[in-house]
């Protein structure tokens, strides 16, 4: 089982990386790509998490359930990216 706090990295990293910070946003089900099943419930949680910690901005769309990176939490991103 993955530990949280890898968790809420890698879900940090990828959003970072993908450029998902503010009005850009992707599909939460694409945070899961490229890891084991037995991971991905580990993700859901976490995000649910960082959402809780505004850390992730949560966008309800007419197709799906979208999160970003908020950027008036870059100092707690930081955290994560180091």
């Amino acid at each position: 089982i993955m530990e949280e706090k890898q968790s809420k990295g890698f879900i940090i990293k990828k959003l970072f990386h993908h450029g998902y910070i503010g009005g850009r946003h992707t599909d939460i089900e694409n945070l899961k790509k490229g890891l084991p099943k037995h991971f991905k419930g580990d993700i859901r949680k976490a995000a649910k998490e960082l959402i809780k910690e505004e850390i992730l901005i949560f966008k309800q769309t007419s197709y799906g359930h979208h999160v970003s990176l908020n950027p008036k939490k870059r100092q707690e991103i930081e955290e994560y990216l180091t």
